[in-house]
């Protein structure tokens, strides 16, 4: 499994990187059998979001330390360093360019880009 992982370095310029989750097996729902499960990571709030086909906002950073996981449509967010990830149905995208220069997104699908996300503490 793998995730959408952008960010800003130190001059404040946004970045993407794809990120291999790690797995190991535990016992996570006894009785049940032991299955592959990542570490756990602290969230605060959940949301469902949708942005309307044609949806285009300008450059901005993430509010917040963010996972957004797309349900339907498909979005281009471009870094600011110009690279772009398309973000499709089952992509997950971890935002963390809260400082700096931001992404921008644009609904490139006929569908809106429907998604959840889960803020992180």
């Amino acid at each position: 499994m793998k995730y959408h992982h952008l960010y800003s370095d130190t001059d404040g310029e946004s970045h993407w990187k794809d990120v291999d989750v790690a797995l190991a097996e535990r016992s996570f729902a006894p009785p049940a059998k032991a299955i592959e499960i990542s570490d756990p990571d602290a969230a605060s709030a959940m949301l469902f979001l949708k942005l309307r086909s044609g949806w285009d906002e300008p450059i901005h950073p993430t509010p917040i330390r963010q996972t957004l996981i797309c349900l339907r449509g498909m979005a281009r967010v471009t870094a600011s360093d110009g690279d772009y990830r398309d973000i499709c149905p089952g992509d997950v995208w971890r935002m963390e360019d809260i400082g700096g220069k931001g992404h921008h997104t644009r609904v490139i699908s006929d569908d809106d880009f429907e998604t959840v996300i889960v803020q992180h503490e």
